[in-house]
């Protein structure tokens, strides 16, 4: 599968699969590949000269506080914006999925799956995705009707549909339900281990990224300024120590500083009271 490769302004794409030089073996890489890659709105920063590797079928998480620059590192991954200066590799096949499905109101599920594509048999294809998400049985549905859990499915079948190498998930789970949301990780990794795109997920939820990812980055200020491997295998608990042990390195390093709990001193044992021994009341 050919990449694209975006320079400087982002304004230039060649395709890296014409002039291959067949005489020299091909190395490995990674599909997503950014190196000193900058973006500026006027007189801000939001990206500042960032290097950023993803490997084929890595699932990578990226917190950071509000205004570090996630979503917009996403937006440069996905094509939307283009970049201020720095290159940035890309696989061509890529989709994203928003916190709101996006779905067009006047059209059923399935020509929302299709979107914007031209191939053959789109019902077919979409009914596969749909069934893929659990959803199949609503494939005339209006989005109208709905929950937020089946729109969120009917996107993230869009984005399957287009068969990514790499999947681009920016909070898409922020506004279900808690009990939606648990199903919709178990979805998501189910998904992910049957199709192995690379996957980046950006996400306020610390929980969220260490149950998830393989690795969890922390963007700060525009830069990448942490990396953290997750090797606790899965399915994990968040009740593991190794879990929240890095859990509480994450929220440190987003500024959240854990109370740690008291330890009550141990009650003092009292000394016995020794009484001089009074014959007088003493009887046989």
């Amino acid at each position: 599968m050919p990449s694209i490769s975006l320079n400087l302004s982002g304004l230039k794409a060649r395709n890296e699969g014409a002039d291959v030089r067949h005489d020299a073996p091909a190395l490995p890489r990674s599909p997503v590949q950014a190196r000193q890659l900058s973006k500026r709105f006027g007189a801000n920063t939001i990206l500042d000269n960032l290097d950023l590797e993803i490997r084929a079928g890595e699932f990578v998480a990226l917190l950071g506080r509000s205004g570090s620059g996630k979503t917009t590192l996403l937006r440069a991954l996905a094509g939307l914006d283009r970049i201020s200066s720095g290159t940035l590799d890309v696989p061509q096949a890529r989709a994203a999925v928003f916190q709101e499905p996006r779905l067009m109101p006047w059209k059923r599920a399935w020509r929302n799956v299709t979107l914007g594509l031209k191939i053959d048999q789109p019902r077919e294809r979409a009914r596969a995705a749909l069934e893929e998400v659990g959803l199949a049985h609503r494939e005339n549905a209006w989005p109208a009707t709905l929950s937020g859990g089946e729109a969120q499915r009917v996107a993230l079948a869009r984005a399957l549909v287009r068969e990514p190498q790499l999947l681009l998930l920016d909070e898409p789970f922020a506004a279900l339900d808690a009990l939606t949301r648990i199903r919709m990780h178990q979805l998501i990794l189910s998904l992910w281990r049957q199709h192995r795109p690379s996957v980046l997920l950006v996400t306020h939820d610390v929980d969220e990224a260490v149950l998830l990812a393989d690795r969890v980055l922390v963007l700060e200020r525009g830069r990448i300024a942490a990396d953290i491997a997750i090797t606790q295998q899965r399915p994990r608990s968040a009740d593991a120590p190794q879990f929240q042990k890095v859990r509480a390195q994450l929220l440190q390093l987003l500024g959240v500083e854990l109370d740690t709990p008291a330890v009550a001193p141990a009650p003092e044992t009292p000394a016995p009271i020794v009484a001089p021994f009074n014959f007088s009341n003493f009887s046989i």
